[in-house]
């Protein structure tokens, strides 16, 4: 069975602003989403599905999902604040979605196979499906859920243009997933990558130090667990206004447990993504780059 490409493309970009997702940044107008795409089916992927938000469904369709129309087969679900277990509700005032384990759990009732998880703005590279797309096809649920991980080195996913939030793994002499520390204010430092949360007290962290970009691989096991975790969490959690679940949370937890192991798949390729509007005329200048050298076409969908 082929593995499923979930695409979580529900966030607008706060920092960026406007629909990132449709942003032209190849040399015939592709999104860097286009290019996800492109690289999973080469990759052997057999059907990609779209978390979206309702309020933005019809814009999405025609701009994004219409343009793989033949290439790959394609599905929707919606990430709902109001998709919750009961007895809960969304707290008065909250607007803020719940973040991504919880948009990952909106394709329960969609995804039966073996799946993996992106960003819809962020460039991953060849690579890293060709992995992914690899482990998944011998992932089966057991006793012991068996997950992946893509894991890049930190210096190639820093920007020049702000502080960025990775998660810091902490990887097994084995290749395994030990776990995951969240860190949300990176920065280059000379030779070193800081993290400056606490201005007064900067964390130092090594520039090959591998990070989750949010590409993982994961069984249908993994809705199960999200199920049964989710009430817990928002009793403990979802009375707070900017709360949000990230799949590294759930990740981390099924690892300490024991219910799961997370394979980390190293990878030398350079993620890049539109964290701010200034990172665009670099990740279109690295793109042209890839095109150049004859890694993409250069119209990329119409080849």
């Amino acid at each position: 069975m082929k593995p499923t490409l979930v695409v979580l493309a529900a966030g607008m970009g706060s920092r960026y602003g406007g629909l990132k997702q449709v942003d032209p940044v190849g040399p015939s107008g592709e999104a860097i989403l286009d290019y996800s795409v492109f690289d999973a089916v080469r990759a052997g992927f057999g059907k990609v599905v779209f978390i979206i938000r309702h309020d933005f469904e019809a814009e999405f369709k025609e701009k994004v999902g219409k343009k793989y129309e033949g290439l790959i087969p394609v599905d929707y679900c919606y990430q709902d604040i109001n998709d919750l277990p009961a007895p809960y509700k969304v707290p008065e005032g909250r607007t803020k979605p719940w973040g991504t384990g919880h948009a990952t759990r909106a394709a329960r009732g969609v995804v039966k196979e073996p799946f993996a998880v992106i960003n819809a703005d962020d460039f991953y590279g060849r690579d890293a499906f060709e992995q992914l797309a690899k482990f998944l096809s011998h992932a089966t649920d057991g006793a012991t859920l068996g997950f992946a991980m893509v894991g890049y080195k930190l210096e190639l996913t820093l920007s020049e243009n702000g502080s960025v939030a990775r998660g810091i793994c902490d990887v097994a002499a084995d290749g395994t997933l030990k776990g995951v520390t969240e860190m949300t204010k990176l920065v280059r430092a000379g030779d070193v990558a800081e993290n400056r949360e606490d201005p007064a007290a900067p964390v130092q962290v090594p520039l090959d130090a591998r990070v989750s970009m949010n590409l993982w691989g994961f069984t249908p096991g993994l809705f199960t667990e999200l199920e049964a975790r989710f009430p817990k969490w928002l009793a403990e959690n979802g009375a707070k206004e900017k709360s949000e679940w990230y799949i590294p949370f759930v990740v981390d937890e099924l690892i300490k447990e024991g219910r799961a192991t997370c394979k980390v798949l190293p990878t030398e390729s350079s993620w890049f993504g539109v964290t701010y509007r200034e990172d665009k005329p670099f990740v279109m200048a690295e793109i042209k780059k890839l095109v150049d050298a004859g890694e993409y076409p250069v119209n990329l969908l119409g080849a």
